[in-house]
């Protein structure tokens, strides 16, 4: 927030009321009924766009993980390394754990939002068709990309980001992984009911669990693409935590966390089959084991380009003494001095 004042508020002294002239405050009833009625519109703002998303949720299938237990297994097999990494993120974390509240309401939110990014994709993706490769790859970055992680950011913006415990930069990062994972949650779902559907075996998986296999392959291939969602989306969380402690560069800071993160979703996107079939000619491997070293080359790189942030965080938390370990060393340094 601007620390700027109104020059007469700037050039007069505490004596002087300036209500409705340069300051305001809460005072009338009139200005009662603003407040009221300015918390009443953000809430249900904030109401209106989760309900929608709810409904869109509804209506895509979204919620077949918890009405078909094969399914709903599926998808739980398919995130488990992208847990893994939200995990690590997570307790990479050198200040004070988040608590369960925000780290929850942030999945669900993901969730629910990730149907806004699933609209966008279909209703766009039928303008780049006509464009063939080069089209796809334009597709990539200026829709997916930027859509997909402007809705994961919204994820932790609506929320987690105005609380009072989000009180470091580093929380960004967090967030921003929980968001990714519960994006990657609804996407494999989704991806693995349309599957399952168009190959005729989603009647198959409604048998038992006996029937899961088939779909496990499709499990799998969603099981390497989920960490890269949380890659992505911590990036971009921790600008958004970097953004809040600098309120004057706000905006240019989300900014290029979300290009940042867009480029390099969009770079994967592009380049995923080109890689896998390249690692397939060059070394004779079959094409999934091609696809999972590729995936392990491109996120190990901004993987680390992610972690590496959160050490450089956690060495300067420590280097100052933010957690009070300096202070503490201070302290018994000053009361040998006083022994000696």
């Amino acid at each position: 927030m601007s620390d700027q004042r109104d020059p007469v508020e700037a050039a007069a002294d505490d004596s002087r009321d300036l209500y409705d002239v340069a300051t305001w405050e809460e005072r009338t009833s009139v200005d009662g009924a603003a407040v009221a009625l300015y918390w009443l519109l953000t809430r249900a703002a904030k109401w209106f766009v989760i309900l929608l998303a709810l409904g869109i949720l509804v209506g895509i299938g979204g919620l077949t993980a918890f009405t078909e237990p094969a399914v709903g297994l599926l998808t739980l097999l398919s995130v488990v390394p992208a847990l893994a990494l939200t995990v690590y993120v997570y307790r990479s974390d050198v200040t004070t754990r988040e608590p369960l509240s925000l780290l929850v309401t942030t999945f669900i939110l993901s969730i629910l939002f990730a149907t806004f990014a699933a609209l966008i994709n279909t209703a766009a993706r039928q303008l780049f068709q006509p464009l063939g490769a080069v089209g796809l790859v334009l597709f990539y970055f200026l829709i997916v990309g930027p859509g997909e992680e402007t809705v994961k950011l919204l994820a932790v913006r609506l929320y987690a980001y105005s609380d009072e415990r989000f009180d470091s930069v580093v929380d960004g990062a967090v967030y921003g992984a929980i968001s990714g994972l519960g994006f990657a949650t609804i996407e494999n779902s989704l991806y693995i009911v349309t599957q399952l559907e168009e190959a005729g075996e989603l009647a198959e998986l409604s048998l038992g669990l006996g029937a899961i296999a088939a779909g496990g392959d499709i499990a799998a291939i969603r099981a390497l693409a989920g960490p890269g969602h949380v890659i992505y989306s911590a990036i971009a969380g921790y600008y958004l935590g970097l953004a809040k402690f600098n309120p004057e560069n706000r905006g240019p800071i989300i900014i290029k966390g979300l290009l940042i993160a867009a480029a390099v979703h969009a770079t994967y996107n592009s380049t995923v089959g080109v890689g896998s079939f390249t690692i397939a000619s060059v070394t004779g491997l079959p094409q999934l084991a091609s696809f999972f070293v590729f995936v392990i080359i491109f996120d190990g790189i901004f993987g680390l380009y992610l972690l590496r942030k959160i050490w450089h965080y956690r060495s300067e938390y420590r280097a100052v003494g933010a957690g009070g370990e300096a202070s503490v060393s201070t302290d018994r340094a000053s009361r040998l001095d006083e022994r000696s």
